[in-house]
């Protein structure tokens, strides 16, 4: 009797990746994109070479537990500012969302800008899509392994020294490019510049569009912010379908045709290689490629532009102007994220502006409760944390009120530098027989001699003994 032997199947959950050669796309919205690449890294790979009040302008000191922000110096305990200044970030981010769709993810987002520079070396060195596909195909040789060698030296310098810069912005600058250059830097310094350095060229070189799709998300949560009046990159069906090949001059198209002459090219450019004229897609990221494609052969083939364009779901089925599209941004959910960004904003900046570059802490000494002293003078001890959170030194004058004949029996004048700290023991008395045995409420006040607008006030407890 002969056995039947099953034979095991392998059933893959997930398809493999194919590689994705984009085509260099030219038109209004690739230099637009372009120019959103050169302002961002200005910004990224200057900040931490610009001077301020002769330190770094830009600077996250963590050793000192200290934030420079141009004129602007950040404690711990403003780190309410840091969490307001996200929440902004957020807010805006769903406001132009909804408005505009993946804007920035098309123009802004790091991915996205270092990913179009890798793509930029690629191409210099590789050449045009058509020529990186040969070049992949092809046995190894030495024009193969020599073009790939310098394309990843080149990659891995950007990202070196975008590590570099990332560190830059903890660790001053020009210090942290002596101490590289004489290989002294500490262990946390080297983990982070590696770390940041691989993780550029990985997601730019490497996997590109796969951190967009799998493992961004942004990409799952965005529909919830979108809705039929949100402007996203469209295809216009009515006006492409049915697809066809373009008939040679002095022929007849054997069927009547859409605009859309079927060239592909629209796919071609994009840089998470998907098809836009199958609707609108998670992983479309708005890089608006797409447009820049098809308008080039619109123009080629005389046909009106805007085949593909940036349009509204509203706005393709009951055929809008983009005046209408216009007058139909300001609806409510538009309304509600402008006017809460604009109330957190205006709260950021006025609580920012009226911040007193000053701060002080009262600590009662708990080993030294109240006690009777020389004269019969109760006298309680105190230790004071002040901060001057500004860049300019200042002298102090510190003064106690609360109960009648209340005194410092301690020196009340201390200089501070700017930026500086100082823990201040400080001894408070009064009079026998002033006070209400138990707990009394003082105030603590402490102003700056050369600027009466540098004043702060702190409150605290005076035990007289019952």
């Amino acid at each position: 009797m002969n056995k039947v032997v099953a034979k095991e199947s392998v059933i893959k959950m997930y398809s493999a990746r194919e590689e994705i050669y984009p085509r260099e796309a030219k038109g209004r919205y690739a230099t637009l994109r372009w120019i959103c690449v050169l302002l961002t890294q200005l910004v990224f790979y200057g900040l931490p070479w610009l001077a301020w009040n002769g330190r770094q302008a830009m600077l996250f000191d963590l050793d000192a537990r200290k934030f420079y922000i141009f004129g602007i110096v950040l404690w711990p305990q403003d780190f309410i500012y840091l969490a307001v200044l996200l929440i902004i970030c957020a807010y805006a981010l769903f406001l132009v969302t909804a408005m505009a769709g993946r804007v920035w993810c098309g123009y802004a987002c790091p991915q996205t800008v270092y990913t179009e520079i890798f793509m930029w070396i690629e191409r210099k060195i590789e050449g045009t899509r058509s020529a990186r596909m040969r070049l992949d195909r092809q046995p190894r040789s030495v024009e193969k392994i020599t073009k790939k060698g310098i394309k990843h030296f080149a990659w891995g310098i950007v990202a070196i020294w975008t590590g570099l810069t990332f560190v830059g912005y903890f660790t001053p600058i020009h210090s942290l490019l002596s101490e590289v250059s004489a290989f002294s830097l500490g262990p946390w310094e080297w983990f982070w510049i590696s770390f940041y350095a691989l993780a550029t060229y990985g997601n730019a070189g490497w996997m590109r569009e796969q951190v967009c799709k799998y493992m961004c998300p942004y990409a799952r949560f965005q529909s919830s912010m979108f809705d039929n009046d949100t402007l996203v990159i469209s295809y216009d069906q009515e006006r492409g379908e049915p697809r066809g090949a373009l008939a040679k001059k002095g022929t007849v198209a054997a069927k009547p045709t859409g605009d859309c002459i079927d060239c592909s090219i629209c796919v071609q450019v994009c840089p998470t290689g998907i098809d836009i004229r199958k609707g609108l897609q998670a992983d479309c990221i708005g890089c608006a490629a797409c447009i820049d494609a098809c308008n080039s052969v619109m123009t080629k083939i005389g046909a009106p532009l805007g085949l593909i364009r940036y349009s509204t779901e509203h706005a393709l089925v009951h055929h809008l102007s983009f005046k209408q599209i216009r007058q139909r941004m300001l609806r409510p959910r538009i309304l509600i994220y402008g006017g809460l960004l604009a109330l957190i904003v205006f709260a950021f900046f006025g609580t920012l502006i009226a911040r007193t570059p000053l701060k002080l802490d009262v600590m009662r000494d708990r080993g030294a409760l109240g006690r009777e002293v020389e004269d019969g003078r109760v006298e309680n001890v105190y230790r004071l944390q002040i901060m001057n959170t500004g860049e300019t030194p200042h002298r102090y004058k510190l003064t106690v009120s609360g109960i009648e004949t209340i005194k410092l029996a301690t020196p009340d004048e201390v200089s501070l530098e700017g930026t500086g700290s100082r823990g201040l023991p400080v001894r408070v008395q009064v009079d026998h027989g002033k006070g209400a045995p138990g707990s009394n409420k003082i105030l603590f006040e402490l102003k700056a001699l050369d600027d009466a607008s540098l004043h702060v006030t702190e409150k605290a407890v005076f035990l007289v003994p019952r």
